[in-house]
């Protein structure tokens, strides 16, 4: 049996330093895809402008994350997979998405033993959105 080294904070959203954190890497998060060619697809799903989009992924990671729970008082539950139907999901979104998530997380520092976790939970979640092959 081995026993896990107990998390620095009870949740998440305390480890990442809360709300004015999770405000940063939503907002790197949605500079990048902005920014850089690499992310091209990622950010052509999103439409010409990212405000809403900034404000739903703020409130809804902070809840994701065990904080205030912004996005179902404002929505009730996510339904995340309903929600991103209309849009072309395939492999190369995905994979954008969390190259992107994943650098914006280093350049805001967020603790690489988070880090690693957030990735294996977001590309579980990324990895579910899938609604097309490509």
């Amino acid at each position: 049996m081995q026993i896990q080294e107990k998390p620095p904070h009870d949740t998440p959203f305390e480890w990442i330093g809360g709300e004015e954190k999770v405000r940063q890497l939503v907002d790197r998060f949605y500079d990048l895809m902005d920014l850089e060619p690499a992310y091209a697809e990622l950010r052509a799903a999103h439409g010409s402008e990212l405000g809403r989009a900034r404000d739903n992924l703020f409130w809804f990671l902070c809840g994701w994350l065990g904080g205030p729970q912004h996005y179902t008082d404002r929505f009730g539950h996510p339904r995340l997979r309903m929600r991103h139907m209309p849009f072309k999901i395939g492999i190369r979104e995905r994979d954008q998405w969390l190259a992107c998530m994943d650098q914006a997380m280093g350049e805001v520092g967020i603790d690489e033993t988070l880090r690693t976790r957030l990735k294996d939970s977001f590309f579980q979640t990324a990895d579910w959105m899938r609604n097309t092959h490509g």
